[in-house]
């Protein structure tokens, strides 16, 4: 005799599905937030190098808003924990300091 399945079952599937657009919304995010803190004005005169830091860091906060827009749906938010967030927002945090501090 077979049991009906159960709503849970295909948590694994899912989550599996899910972390896809959150592992790749994190690694564009790292990558920004990389590029961000590793522009090197050449000095106060070196406009393109300031405009390179404040778009790098505008990709990684749209990155990391991303990935906290697309966790904060119910149905994410059940099945993923706040740990695939999390680097995401700790990136974002990094991405502000550094667009406020400037270089």
């Amino acid at each position: 005799m077979t049991q009906p399945a159960l709503p849970n079952d295909d948590r694994g599937c899912l989550r599996l599905v899910l972390a896809v657009p959150l592992t790749l919304l994190t690694l564009v995010a790292a990558y920004f937030c990389w590029t961000a803190l590793t522009i090197r004005p050449s000095g106060s005169w070196d406009d393109d190098a300031y405009a390179g830091i404040v778009l790098s860091c505008v990709l990684t906060i749209g990155a990391a808003g991303a990935t906290a827009v697309l966790w904060v749906l119910p149905p994410v938010r059940r099945i993923m924990g706040w740990w695939w967030v999390g680097p995401a927002a700790l990136l974002g945090v990094i991405a502000v300091i550094r667009w406020v501090t400037g270089g």
